[in-house]
């Protein structure tokens, strides 16, 4: 059927989704951009930049966790305005900080308002398209991450320089409400949006069941008895950390390694996370394109993902060279593959389970993965700060390089024993 026929007005709600997702990711990178010189102003050391790290971490488990349930009561509309006034205020708020409590303060408030923006998402995705489309959509959306990782290497540095470091957490929470805006003029779910066509709301439930006006209530308890729940957990527990890792080390990494100061950081951090928006939205293609050949949809997430593990696995061999560029390229192809990863990941939560409770899946998902990247910065920190004191740092990465190349295969490993063919679930009234 052609796409002008059926009407498009469901792409303009991912558009919305994409530009959410990139001041999300803007906002939570600043901490990374500005690392040398908020270690500085408050005097930090590796250790207790990973013990920020994981308190933004907890802090966002625990978000998506309250949010995976309240988006599931409140509606997306709802859920999304909530999340994002929490995160834009509290980004402006870490500009106010005076000491590292007061930063820190900031950064768990950071983190449960953000908390909020992938549950939505991945909700909104499933309310607004068909099966066959949603990794797609979902890749596009969370292309938005590597955008705005890319963004604020360019950005940040700018604003700091000119106006202060202050300058660039207030001008990141700004933008925020301007989104804010346009999510409530345009947003609905398809059963009560006035812009959508008869024609693409037939498109959009044409594989799926109409559960929108469901009000099904879904004790989590009764979730986590379901094997397909393990499967997504165990899949966002081993592999969110090694993101978190790319997004808060990766600037450390290039300057401690290669005498980098913030002026020349931004161009390797640029061509990395350049390369995760073409991973991103090619992971959500790679399996579409599967299905659209004919490949049952557990076959072609399931054969996506493992390819995408394996082109994690490059990144062991990083600790081989002293060429920036080539340590670039083999970051940005394991960066790439995470965020391929990630769009088929989520897919696979809508794939198995009602939209009634897929917040509430992802949400327990989203926090086993914080939990992992509350846990695994207390590790990178301890690691770094041993070596340091050795005055061989780069050793610390090169173990940390390892850890990132095995984890990808080993979570494609745990969810294939909890889910073998990913089957629907079919969850009872309560």
């Amino acid at each position: 059927m052609n796409s002008t026929v059926i009407g498009r007005y469901r792409w303009r709600i991912c558009a919305l989704l994409f530009f959410a997702t990139t001041i999300n990711y803007i906002d939570r990178q600043v901490i990374g951009i500005l690392k040398p010189v908020l270690e500085k102003e408050f005097n930090w050391t590796e250790s207790q930049y990973g013990e920020i790290v994981m308190v933004f971490s907890a802090c966002y488990a625990f978000g998506l966790l309250i949010f995976g349930r309240f988006v599931d009561k409140v509606g997306t509309k709802v859920g999304y305005s909530v999340s994002i006034i929490i995160w834009s205020i509290a980004a402006m708020a870490h500009a106010l900080a005076k000491s590292t409590l007061g930063f820190g303060a900031a950064r768990a408030v950071l983190g449960l308002g953000e908390a909020g923006n992938f549950p939505v998402a991945i909700k909104s995705v499933a309310e607004w398209f068909p099966k066959k489309e949603r990794a797609f959509a979902t890749g596009i959306f969370n292309s938005g991450a590597n955008i705005g990782a890319v963004l604020a290497p360019a950005v940040v540095p700018w604003l700091a320089n000119a106006y202060g470091w202050q300058e660039a957490f207030i001008w990141t929470g700004v933008v925020g409400f301007i989104w804010l805006i346009f999510w409530i003029v345009m947003y609905e779910i398809p059963a009560r949006h006035k812009k959508i066509s008869k024609a693409e709301y037939e498109y959009i439930h044409s594989d799926q069941v109409d559960d929108s006006g469901t009000k099904k209530k879904v004790p989590w308890l009764k979730l986590f008895g379901i094997r397909q729940t393990w499967a997504f957990v165990f899949g966002k527990l081993l592999t969110d950390p090694i993101w978190w890792f790319f997004l808060f080390w990766l600037p450390s990494y290039f300057s401690t390694t290669f005498n980098l100061d913030m002026k020349n950081l931004g161009l390797p951090l640029i061509i990395v996370y350049t390369a995760t928006t073409v991973g991103s939205i090619g992971g959500g293609f790679l399996s579409s394109w599967f299905i659209k050949r004919g490949m049952p949809v557990f076959k072609a997430r399931k054969t996506a993902m493992f390819i995408f593990a394996i082109c994690v696995l490059p990144i062991m061999t990083a600790r081989y060279t002293d060429n920036m560029w080539v340590a670039v390229a083999l970051i940005s192809l394991a960066a790439a593959a995470h965020q391929a990863w990630s769009a088929n990941i989520f897919t696979t939560a809508s794939d198995m389970f009602p939209r009634f409770a897929l917040s509430s899946v992802v949400g327990i998902g989203g926090m086993a993965g914080s939990l992992g990247g509350m846990l695994f910065p207390i590790v990178v920190g301890a690691l770094l700060d041993h070596y340091k004191a050795l005055g061989n740092i780069n050793a610390g990465y090169n173990i940390l390089f390892l850890i990132c190349g095995v984890m990808y295969l080993l979570a494609w490993i745990m969810m294939h024993i909890f889910a073998p063919k990913m089957e629907q679930v079919e969850i009872a009234e309560s």
